[in-house]
């Protein structure tokens, strides 16, 4: 069978060549678009001052007249020597040694019980007040033990109600509690050594301050000899709800 076309003219044989090539050159081409850098341009404008003429200004000179100093001051200084003689004639003093070597007697002296002196010391003797055979004596208070005793304690609750003043900054900040007070009436008949433990400061010095204000009484007696009675009472405070 004779062929009708030249193998040469057919157009198809390298297709697939063709079309590999142009899409390599696409893609490269589509990779540089991408890739391609663009900066904005400004327009800068260059001026160029010329000067053609200089200010030129003459500064006047000033000349400032300083006076000279003054000459330095010559001082003379004349050195004068004196002799002065030697009068005072000085004594040495001889220190003696107070130990004691193997040739010295020692004095023997014997020390009797009249040359020694006594001296007394007197107590402070404190007696508790419940057991007290004589209560310290409040001002105004009479009669025998038991009864000076009970008019001491009323004149006590007197001396509180009398002086008692809440401390206006425990009212504002609502502080309340019972402060106990100890005490020692002395063998004088005053009032010492006062101590208070309470829920707060401001209460235990209203308390110290009511205690301080007791007056002079007359003091405790135990066997007809003036001691010491210790005494403690409690204070409340209480804020009155309005």
């Amino acid at each position: 069978m004779e062929l009708k076309k030249n193998p040469r003219a057919n157009v198809g044989r390298n297709s697939s060549l063709y079309f590999a090539v142009g899409l390599n050159v696409m893609l490269l081409l589509t990779y540089l678009g991408l890739e391609h850098k663009t900066y904005e341009t400004e327009t800068t404008k260059v001026d160029v001052l010329m000067l053609t003429e200089q200010l030129e200004e003459d500064i006047p000179i000033t000349t400032i007249n300083i006076p000279p100093p003054p000459p330095p001051q010559k001082t003379i200084v004349s050195e004068a020597i004196t002799v002065v003689e030697n009068v005072d004639e000085i004594e040495e003093t001889v220190i003696e040694s107070s130990e004691i070597g193997q040739d010295d007697v020692i004095e023997e002296r014997v020390v009797s019980v009249e040359d020694v002196e006594v001296e007394e010391v007197e107590e402070d003797i404190e007696v508790p007040f419940a057991v007290i055979e004589k209560v310290p004596q409040f001002p105004g208070c009479t009669g025998n033990n038991a009864e000076l005793k009970a008019c001491f304690q009323r004149k006590m609750q007197e001396h509180l109600h009398e002086h008692f003043r809440y401390p206006e900054a425990a009212a504002e900040l609502d502080i309340q509690g019972r402060v106990f007070v100890f005490f020692l009436i002395d063998k004088h008949g005053k009032v010492a050594k006062i101590q208070t433990r309470g829920p707060n400061d401001l209460l235990e010095k209203e308390a110290e301050r009511i205690i301080s204000l007791l007056p002079k009484m007359e003091p405790g007696k135990q066997r007809n000899k003036p001691v010491g009675v210790p005494y403690s009472i409690p204070i409340n405070f209480k804020l009155q709800q309005q």
